[in-house]
């Protein structure tokens, strides 16, 4: 280990900067952060200083440094583009023993400064030991975009209930179970949504259920995982798929998405294709909130949005029935991440002014639509399980007045390493598809943007 990794209170201590520039004022701004009582030496400030200085939020004294500019103060750092100067300023702070840091120069510091991610009163540091500190940077973004900013909340939450936990929870495993449980469960979630009161609440009931030896029930997130590429899914999906203790998906979902879910957890197939249900979808209203009852946390894992043709609705009048408590978490849906994969604009201001979704087959299993709504002029229509009935769909779209010219694709496994887009008209694309031996998941695509496709298809040409 190169660096012993230590956090420092400067709270009210006096700390120096030595430069009047660009990256002085990051490092000032830092440490004021910090709660530091800054002062600024420099003979040549930037306006930015100037201005904070004239703001009062820290002192200036435009003159050049001298040695005995470190006197009387608790940390020190050289932010100068003059190696005479920062080796002056480095050399001052050792002798008199005061932690100093010239930047982009770790042999002349005897501190560094590393990445920081701030959810306050969390704090989390990385660094390279300054063989490379832009690798740091990106490790932070990384680090980053899994930590959600509320973190900081719940941490002040978790520290309001500390001393009650202690006394009510007698054993150091039945405290640790409680805080594993809130930190990572409902409470938690709660915090994440903005909903303070509720998860005080909840942190609440559940240490009243833990001291009292109770099982408290879980919750459910609906989830929506996207039109089959990973990388679309949203960070909250990802979280909660990677603490959830059950996994109820669906057949649309993507194996490389459903690989992301936590290792350990259990996997529940609830796949449905047409008239083809592994499980009934009142079963799997009622499994959920079964699942939650016994104190799970369980992902109901869609494949695109759970409220775009995912009967999302229907299994949450369930939960709340139950009084089951959930939360629905957006996906990118089958409409937006497919086409824009293909290269078809759901909307062009020379093509069409309004995007129409629509289910290729209703509860019944029949096709009968609003087909005056769905021939529309200068409007992009998005077809979803559509592929069994194509050749009715576009025989009927053309019945009810659109050309038989007019634009429309069929898109194959969307958004993935597999995808395929089949191009043609209303006339054609039904014996186009027929030769192809095409299967699901699939959507279709009808009008005018489709002949964009041309110009505009990137995700098959970067492959």
């Amino acid at each position: 280990m190169d660096y012993l990794p230590a956090f420092l209170d400067i709270a009210d201590q006096l700390c120096l900067v030595v430069g009047g520039g660009t990256v002085a004022q990051r490092k000032a701004e830092l440490l004021l952060q910090a709660g530091g009582k800054v002062t600024v030496v420099s003979p040549e400030i930037s306006p930015e200083l100037e201005e904070w200085g004239r703001s009062g939020r820290f002192a200036i004294r435009r003159k050049r440094f001298t040695a005995d500019d470190v006197c009387d103060f608790t940390l020190v750092v050289s932010a100068t583009n003059d190696t005479a100067v920062n080796t002056e300023v480095a050399a001052a702070a050792r002798q008199h023993r005061i932690p100093v840091n010239v930047v982009d120069s770790s042999e002349l510091s005897t501190f560094i400064f590393p990445s920081i991610i701030d959810r306050s009163p969390i704090i989390a540091a990385v660094s390279s030991g300054g063989a490379s500190p832009v690798l740091a940077r990106l490790l932070r973004s990384h680090i980053e975009s899994t930590v959600p900013a509320a973190y900081g909340r719940l941490a002040q939450l978790a520290e309001r209930f500390r001393t009650r936990v202690q006394h009510e929870l007698e054993t150091i495993t039945q405290r640790r179970r409680f805080w594993e449980k809130t930190l990572q469960g409902a409470v938690a979630e709660l915090v994440f949504a903005g909903h303070k009161q509720e998860a005080e609440a909840k942190m609440e009931s559940m240490l009243r259920a833990e001291a009292a030896g109770r099982t408290t029930t879980g919750e459910v997130y609906l989830v929506g995982a996207g039109p089959g590429d990973p990388d679309l899914l949203t960070f909250r999906a990802l979280r909660l798929m990677q603490r959830a203790d059950t996994v109820v998906y669906d057949r649309l979902v993507s194996p490389e998405v459903l690989a992301l879910v936590r290792r350990d957890a259990e996997k529940i197939y609830a796949g449905k294709a047409r008239n083809e249900h592994a499980i009934p979808q009142e079963k799997i209203n009622h499994l959920l909130a079964r699942l939650a009852r016994s104190g799970k946390r369980v992902v109901r894992l869609k494949g695109g949005d759970p409220f775009i043709f995912g009967r999302g609705g229907e299994e949450i009048e369930t939960l709340l029935e139950q009084g089951v408590p959930f939360q629905i978490v957006p996906g990118i849906t089958a409409a937006s991440g497919c086409a824009s994969y293909a290269g078809i604009p759901l909307t062009h201001r020379d093509y069409a002014q309004s995007c129409l979704f629509v289910t290729g087959h209703l509860k019944d299993g029949s096709i009968d639509l609003n087909w005056k709504q769905l021939t529309m002029p200068n409007q992009t229509l998005v077809i979803y399980m559509g592929l069994l009935g194509l050749e009715q769909l576009c025989r009927q779209l053309i019945l009810h007045g659109s050309s038989p010219d007019l634009p429309a694709a069929l898109i194959e496994q969307g958004t993935t390493p597999k995808q395929r887009v089949i191009t043609g008209t209303l006339s054609t694309l039904p014996k186009r598809v027929e030769t192809e031996a095409v299967r699901a998941p699939t959507l279709i695509i009808v009008g005018n943007v489709v002949q964009l496709r041309d110009r505009l298809a990137w995700f098959e040409t970067n492959r």
